[in-house]
C-alpha cells in the first residue's frame, strides 16, 4: 500500500507515535487570550473581494456593500480622542460626536452562508492597526472577561476601533447580563461592533431560558446593532459530495501513526477529558496538531458534553484541522431532543463543520 498523505500534503510517515489530546492540560495566560483576538488561520487571507455571492441570493451582495461602507466609516481618530485631550486643555472638553443609528452591524443567516468570511473581511478592511481591532467568538469574549475581570476587559477593549464577535450566542442568563453590560460600555467608549449569529438580536434567548425575565437586557443588545440578513444555503455542501462514511478503528489508527503531527484518542475518553479543561483552552489543546483521529465515535450523552464538543469543533474548524473518525457519522452525534432544543443551532453548526473536516481527512487513509 502507498500512503497518500504525503502526496496530499496532509502528512507523512511518522517517526513517533501520535499524541493524545487526553494527556494535554494547557494553561493559557490572559495575555495570550488578548493577543489571539484576531481572525483564525482559516480566515487569514479572506477579503470582501474573495467572497463569492450566490447570484440567486441578492442579500449576499448587499451584505458586502453595507460592510464595505461600514469599514470605510471607521477611519480617522478614535471617537473618544477629542474628549480625552480636552481634559487637559482650556475650557470644557468637546463631547465626541455620536454616530447616528446603531453603532454596529449584526450578520444573521443560516449555516455556511459566509458570515464569518464577511466578519473577518470587515476586520481586515477596517483602517486601524491590528492591536486596535479585536476578533473572537462569543465564548472567547466571555472567557476573556473571566481571565481579565470585567473592568480590565472594558479598559482593554475600550481603546479599540472595532470589536468583531463571531457566533454570538446567549446560553444562560448570566451571559446575557454580562455581555449586555460589556457591549453597552464599549459603545459608550466609541467602539464599533460587528457580530454574526444564526439568530436575530431580538430573538436571542428563545428556547433556552425564561427570556421574558431578561427581555430588557436582550432588547438593549438589539439596539446596538443594525440587523443584516444573509440568505443562502450552506456553501460547505453546495455542489459537494455527501460526507464520507466513518472509517474502521484500524484505518483510523493506521492513519494516525502514518501522519506527522496527528493525535489519536478514543472519543468517549476525549469527551471526559474536555470536562476537565476549560473551553478557553481548547485552542491551546490543539496546538501543533495537524490531524485529529478519533475512534469509537458515539452519541453525545448529555447537553453539557455536547456544548463542550461544539467549542472544540469550532476551534478545529478555525485551524483547518482535519478529523478522521470511526464509529457513528457526525450527523448522528446529537439526539433528536438536542436538535429540537434551544441549542439546536449550535449543534447543527458543529455537524456542518465536523462534516467539512471529515471530508478534508479522507486523504489521510492509505490507498489500497
Amino acid at each position: 500500500m502507498r500512503n497518500s498523505t504525503a502526496d496530499s500534503g496532509l502528512g507523512q510517515i511518522s517517526d513517533v507515535s501520535p499524541v493524545s489530546l487526553c494527556t494535554r492540560e494547557p494553561h493559557v495566560p490572559a495575555e495570550r487570550l488578548v493577543g489571539e483576538m484576531v481572525p483564525p488561520p482559516r480566515f487569514d487571507s479572506v477579503r470582501f473581494s474573495t467572497y463569492i455571492p450566490d447570484p440567486n441570493q441578492p442579500s449576499q451582495t448587499e451584505a458586502v456593500r453595507v460592510l464595505e461602507a461600514f469599514a470605510g466609516g471607521l477611519g480617522g481618530a478614535h471617537p473618544t480622542a477629542t474628549a480625552k485631550r480636552g481634559f487637559f486643555g482650556f475650557g470644557r472638553a468637546k463631547a465626541p460626536k455620536t454616530p447616528a443609528g446603531p453603532r454596529g452591524v449584526y450578520l444573521d443567516g443560516g449555516y455556511g452562508v459566509g458570515k464569518t468570511h464577511l466578519l473577518a473581511s470587515l476586520w481586515h478592511a477596517t483602517p486601524a492597526e491590528p492591536a486596535l481591532k479585536a476578533f473572537g467568538t462569543f465564548v472567547e469574549l466571555t472567557n476573556l472577561v473571566g481571565a481579565l475581570g470585567f473592568q480590565k476587559t472594558v479598559q482593554t477593549l475600550s481603546e479599540h476601533r472595532l470589536l468583531c464577535i463571531d457566533e454570538f450566542e446567549l446560553d444562560d442568563p448570566g451571559d446575557t447580563v454580562l455581555v449586555s453590560t460589556l457591549l453597552g460600555k464599549l459603545v459608550d467608549a466609541g467602539v464599533a461592533l460587528a457580530a454574526t449569529s444564526n439568530t436575530l438580536p431580538g430573538k436571542l434567548g428563545e428556547g433556552r431560558f425564561a427570556a421574558a425575565d431578561f427581555l430588557r437586557e436582550i432588547q438593549g443588545l438589539s439596539a446596538h446593532f443594525r440587523p443584516l440578513r444573509i440568505d443562502g444555503e450552506d456553501y460547505r455542501h453546495r455542489g459537494l459530495p455527501e460526507a464520507p462514511a466513518p472509517f474502521s478503528d484500524e484505518q483510523v489508527t493506521k492513519a494516525a501513526y502514518a501522519t506527522q503531527g496527528a493525535s489519536l484518542d478514543d472519543f468517549p475518553h476525549l469527551l471526559e477529558h474536555l470536562a476537565r479543561v476549560h473551553p478557553s483552552r481548547y485552542g491551546a489543546l490543539t496546538d501543533g496538531i495537524r490531524a485529529v483521529c478519533l475512534t469509537d465515535v458515539q452519541p453525545i450523552p448529555d447537553q453539557s458534553t455536547a456544548l463542550r464538543l461544539v467549542v472544540l469543533a469550532d476551534r478545529l474548524y478555525d485551524r483547518e484541522v482535519p478529523v478522521l473518525a470511526s464509529g457513528l457519522p457526525f450527523d448522528q452525534l446529537f439526539s433528536e431532543e438536542m436538535l429540537n432544543g434551544g441549542y439546536r443551532k449550535k449543534y447543527f453548526r458543529a455537524i456542518s463543520r465536523l462534516t467539512a473536516l471529515a471530508r478534508d481527512a479522507k486523504g489521510l487513509v492509505e490507498a489500497d
